[in-house]
């Protein structure tokens, strides 16, 4: 049971709650809209579910053997499962085989685009562990790993690409690249000393939260643009409400001069965001759709 809770606690398992809920939204939406039967529902709700899981555990594991010396070096993340010994490096990258083998295989058994585009799929979110060696923009290149979650639930349910899918990849990739910044905080003068890139490593804490501030507000944008194709009610109005609320309060407790309250806006704020958004909207499509 404790290699287990080690490995769950390498992937960083309970983050899946940040794109989660917008792949569960965004499959909701598609079965509504695309009125599919009901038998169909479950069966293929667990194979997206499962998929999700198995990216974001090849995301995560890749990321922490990639970063495992940096990771070595820095005072905050020394006691991560690899440097401390509690997983070894070998058995990261064992992990990672498998659960990419069981994307690829039940993204293949949802239909032919999915199968097709798994592989691209694992290739942005393993790419991302290495942007921060080059680009200060690594940022968004997470935010678009995760953003893929939404588009890839409504291809399993509808085949396709669609306007709605994509608009909800861009709001999960600009509210996750807004409170990646604010996280980066904490490692910007480790990231200078080593030369590696970051908002935070480039610029100060103001400029940085200031950027984070502008992406989080695209995100706001784009939400209320896809509240358009939402059935209007009370419940589309709560759920927009409290996640402008939630994220716009993140930048109310982490300031240039007050970076304590950096975990609880990073963990707390942004699981209640994702959340309440997600309820509020997808029992709006089931009540109302």
């Amino acid at each position: 049971m404790s290699v287990f809770v080690d490995y769950l606690r390498l992937v960083k398992f309970s983050h899946t709650i940040f794109a989660m809920p917008f792949a569960l939204l965004a499959f909701t939406y598609a079965w509504v809209e695309g009125a599919r039967e009901s038998d169909e529902l479950w069966l293929l709700l667990l194979q997206v579910i499962g998929c999700m899981v198995f990216a974001r555990n090849v995301a995560m594991g890749f990321n922490r053997w990639a970063d495992r010396v940096i990771d070595a070096e820095n005072p905050r993340t020394r006691d991560r499962e690899i440097p401390a010994g509690r997983v070894s490096a070998h058995g990261a990258v064992t992990f990672v085989v498998i659960n990419a083998l069981l994307f690829v295989v039940v993204a293949a058994t949802i239909n032919p685009l999915c199968g097709y585009l798994s592989p691209v799929a694992l290739a942005v979110v393993m790419f991302y562990s290495y942007c921060k060696r080059f680009t200060a923009l690594a940022h968004l290149v997470l935010g678009l790993s995760l953003g893929i979650a939404p588009v890839g639930a409504t291809i399993a349910v509808v085949g396709s690409i669609t306007l709605e899918s994509i608009l909800l990849a861009l709001i999960v990739m600009t509210w996750c690249a807004g409170f990646d910044i604010i996280y980066a905080l904490q490692d910007a003068s480790f990231d200078r000393s080593r030369g590696l890139h970051s908002i935070p490593a480039r610029f100060s804490a103001s400029v940085s939260l200031t950027i984070s501030a502008l992406l989080h507000a695209a995100s706001i944008a784009l939400l209320l643009w896809y509240a358009t194709y939402q059935p209007l009610s009370w419940l589309l109005y709560v759920g927009c409400g409290l996640f402008t609320i939630i994220v716009a309060s993140e930048h109310y407790i982490v300031t240039p001069t007050r970076q304590r309250n950096i975990g609880i806006a990073f963990g707390t704020f942004n699981a209640l965001a994702s959340m309440s958004l997600a309820i509020s909207l997808i029992a709006n499509l089931i009540i109302y759709g």
